[in-house]
């Protein structure tokens, strides 16, 4: 056994020392010199006793040495704090409330939703002083110190968020705000088997309480909805089977509909068509955790781009990319021509500068005043005509320069641009170049133009390492919906728990308010309006949340629960003030003995 497991002062045993040189005064003082007296010697021969036994004044000399050495022992003990383990009741006073506001503390259980039972609960576990803290979309403390009515009316005030939380982020955080005598309650469906098990540990070890409440009614009959993907106009949803049981569900969006039959744990995959405009995709009949029954699709109100390629010798390269995009439109047509109104895109590329039409240039200028998108395709003389459509100032022709820098932007990003065979060299008229030669000339530049965008792509046709590479059709879907002014499905089509961010203050109209702000957090599945044109589509997509049939704490390992606000603590109990009592005996002992001995 360490001394540490008897002492709370080792050290002070060091006291002890002191021994040594008691021992040592008893044996260097000198023996007592007998002188006999001889009046005295006829008085003891008539008791028939000797009052100098050597063996008894040697046994009182011992005695002495004892009861100095035992106060001295009796003293160290008491300096180094002996004590002994005793069980202890101790009442909490300050409780830290960790309420779980994830998306699958939304579940039904028949009386209410699980977040309903788990406030309820919270009301009832409260002390003389309470913080609380909510696990959400971001965790957040949003009561640091308050009683009973600061505390209901705090929990008034909650709502559960549609999105997955960090429940070991919050039980972490309510550890760090608990005081000495403080508990942890945590009130939570545990559904997310992710670190809230090593936060609660971690709190423990620290010899704070920690009390795991568990609400895990309802969600045993789940088929939800858990992910999603976008090929040209059509979804593709994956729905999963969270039950114990067969079933049989539906899927709807618009007016299509797919029969779904799953097996417990089963995951199947739907692609429908998606309308203009958006809309729900649900999956029926509905069941006891509503939220990931519906998915719900942005898309744009005409899906279609309608495209205009003007140029007098037809580049099947640029043509067959534009032609192998669903959503685009795409006319083809030679100057001079008569450009009618209704594009979205208008591209010049290999034009004859004599066949150009002053009424083809305005028909872009026009374009780009209406909201829509001009872009120019690099070629060895190009037409005067085009004026500030072209955004390189050309000073003449190069070939086989090496890439320079290419900007991490939407429309270049992931994509390796070769180097040209042959390119215009020149400098920006005006714009931001996205991809430059080492010599600084742009091969890739935009500029946003009031209400319109202008595109400048660089490599001249006929010598364009880049159309024989399989990211040359990704690249130009990414510039017709940039010139158009259209997001992909996939950017219009968010999760819940992303933010969505903007460099000004923007008003977004959320399924549940309306805000303005230059960061808005996407806590809640449905529509959020950014503007009159502009809709998202954000939905719960998470198999960890939408697997709502929790196992009961009891049954998984290394977790267990507190739920008293009285607990058994095995304490120290100081024996100081004891062994501090003895000495004092003793040393009161050792006096009288000294009185009785006649040396007082």
């Amino acid at each position: 056994m360490a001394l540490a497991d008897a002492f709370l002062s080792p050290f002070g045993l060091l006291t002890l020392l002191a021994v040594v040189p008691v021992i040592v005064l008893y044996l260097v003082q000198p023996d007592p010199r007998r002188v006999e007296l001889p009046t005295l010697r006829y008085l003891f021969d008539e008791e028939g006793e000797d009052a100098a036994n050597p063996l008894l004044e040697r046994l009182k000399r011992s005695l002495l040495l004892c009861l100095q050495l035992f106060v001295i022992v009796a003293l160290a003990v008491s300096l180094a704090g002996p004590y002994v383990t005793v069980s202890e009741s101790q009442t909490v006073e300050e409780t830290v409330v960790v309420l779980d506001g994830s998306a699958s503390m939304a579940a039904e259980t028949g009386s209410g939703s699980r977040f309903d039972a788990a406030v309820a609960a919270a009301r009832e576990a409260t002390t003389g002083t309470n913080a609380v803290v909510l696990a959400g979309n971001e965790n957040r403390i949003v009561l640091r110190s308050g009683g009973n009515e600061e505390v209901a009316s705090t929990l008034d005030g909650l709502t559960v968020s549609e999105t997955p939380a960090d429940l070991g982020g919050a039980i972490s955080q309510a550890a760090s705000i608990a005081g000495e005598n403080a508990r942890v309650v945590v009130f939570s469906d545990f559904a997310d088997d992710a670190a809230w098990a090593e936060a609660v540990q971690s709190a423990r070890a620290r010899g704070l309480r920690v009390d795991l409440r568990q609400f895990a009614g309802g969600g045993e009959d789940n088929v939800g909805i858990v992910d999603r993907s976008f090929s040209g106009r059509n979804v593709t949803l994956t729905v999963q089977n969270f039950g114990d049981e067969p079933t049989t569900r539906s899927m709807v969006l618009g007016d299509r509909r797919r029969s779904l039959t799953l097996a417990p744990g089963d995951v199947e995959r739907v692609t429908l068509p998606v309308p203009a405009g958006g809309g729900e995709a649900r999956v029926t009949p509905g069941d006891s955790f509503p939220t990931d029954d519906v998915a719900y699709v942005a898309a744009p109100p005409d899906p279609t781009v309608d495209v205009l390629l003007l140029t007098n010798d037809r580049n099947r390269y640029l043509t067959t990319a534009l032609s192998v995009i669903d959503e685009v439109q795409l006319t083809v047509d030679a100057p001079p021509t008569t450009v009618e109104n209704g594009y979205d895109v208008v591209l010049y590329g290999d034009v004859a500068g004599e066949r150009l039409l002053r009424g083809n240039v305005e028909a872009g200028r026009d374009l780009l005043d209406a909201g829509g998108g001009v872009g120019v395709v690099a070629q060895e003389s190009p037409p005067e005509a085009y004026g500030d459509l072209l955004l390189l100032s050309p000073t003449g022709a190069g070939t086989n320069p090496s890439i320079g820098r290419t900007a991490n932007d939407e429309l270049t990003r992931g994509i390796d641009f070769p180097p040209p065979e042959g390119y215009l060299q020149g400098s920006l008229r005006s714009g931001t170049a996205l991809v430059s030669t080492g010599d600084g000339t742009p091969i890739v530049a935009t500029e946003q133009r009031e209400a319109g965008r202008v595109l400048y792509y660089g490599y001249v046709a006929d010598s364009d390492p880049f159309r024989f590479n399989y990211q040359y059709p990704v690249f130009w879907k990414r510039a017709v919906f940039y010139l158009a002014g259209r997001e992909s499905l996939d950017s219009l089509n968010r999760e819940t728990g992303s933010v969505l961010r903007f460099s000004d203050t923007t008003e977004v109209r959320t399924p549940d308010r309306t805000v303005s702000a230059r960061s808005v957090p996407l806590d809640r599945a449905g529509f959020y309006a950014v503007s009159d044109d502009r809709l998202l589509g954000v939905s719960l997509y998470s198999e960890a949340e939408s697997d709502v049939a929790a196992a009961p704490l009891d049954e998984r390992e290394g977790v267990t629960g507190v739920r008293a606000r009285e607990e058994e603590r095995q304490v120290p109990r100081p024996l100081t003030p004891l062994v501090a009592l003895v000495a004092l005996l003793v040393l009161v002992g050792e006096v009288a003995f000294l009185r009785r001995r006649g040396d007082l």
